[in-house]
C-alpha cells in the first residue's frame, strides 16, 4: 500500500513562497497532483503533473504555483510564491486520476500577516 507523506508547509506572511514535498514509492510511475482542502470547503485540484512533466494549474494558481518531480527520488514538489490568504489550506498529494491511494495527513499551509 503507497504511503504519501507530505511536508513543507506553515505559517507565511502574504507575498511569501513555500515549497511542499510529497514522497512515496510508486511516485515515479503516476501522474500526480496537489490538491487542497480550506475549512468548510471541499477538496480542490491545485496542479497536475504527468510522468513526463507536462504540467496543468487550477486558474487559481496559474502564474505563482509551479509544480515538479524528481522521479528517481520518487518525490513530487509543490513550489508556492506571491502567496495569498485565500491560499490558506491542508495541501495533499496524491494520483492525478482515479483511482486513488490513500490520502496522507496533508500539510497545513497558513498565509496570514
Amino acid at each position: 500500500q503507497v504511503q504519501l507523506v507530505e511536508s513543507g508547509g506553515g505559517l507565511v506572511q502574504p507575498g511569501g513562497s513555500l515549497r511542499l514535498s510529497c514522497a512515496a514509492s510508486g511516485i515515479s510511475f503516476n501522474d500526480m497532483a496537489w490538491y487542497r482542502q480550506a475549512p468548510g470547503k471541499q477538496r480542490e485540484l491545485v496542479a497536475t503533473i504527468t510522468t513526463f512533466g507536462s504540467t496543468n494549474y487550477a486558474d487559481s494558481v496559474k502564474g505563482r504555483f509551479t509544480i515538479s518531480r524528481d522521479n528517481a527520488k520518487n518525490t513530487v514538489y509543490l513550489q508556492m510564491n506571491s502567496l495569498k490568504p485565500e491560499d490558506t489550506a491542508v495541501y495533499y498529494c496524491n494520483r492525478a486520476i482515479s483511482p486513488r491511494w490513500g490520502w496522507g495527513q496533508g500539510t497545513q499551509v497558513t498565509v496570514s500577516s
